[in-house]
């Protein structure tokens, strides 16, 4: 089974973060609760479940093109602008977006993309 052994992990799950002051959004004199839970929950994900997936945050400001390798996110940012950010795919696949993924969310969308 992938994921094991030294293998490479069985689900990847990206998130297409919206325009930020810096990489992670934990910055400035106001920090928004919900990139904290973000984070807390990405750092929980590969500390608990690693070896079944792996995640990845992607930048608007900083790693654009990466928005416009995955067409559905692409797609979604032509229809609605930034708005419709943050984006969570799944093995390619937008499975969320407008709000960020809780942690309960990534572990029951790693269950089902390693099933899929």
């Amino acid at each position: 089974m992938a994921g094991q052994n030294g293998s490479s992990p069985a689900v990847t799950i990206e998130i297409f973060d919206p325009p930020m002051c810096c990489p992670s959004g934990l910055c400035g004199p106001t920090i928004d609760p919900a990139l904290l839970d973000i984070n807390d929950a990405i750092l929980r994900l590969r500390k608990e479940r690693g070896e079944q997936a792996r995640v990845e945050r992607y930048l608007l400001s900083q790693q654009g093109p990466k928005f416009m390798q995955n067409p559905a996110v692409f797609a979604l940012l032509k229809e609605h602008g930034v708005q419709v950010l943050p984006v969570t795919t799944v093995n390619g696949q937008v499975v969320k977006n407008g709000t960020y993924p809780s942690y309960d969310e990534l572990v029951q969308l790693i269950t089902v993309g390693a099933a899929g």
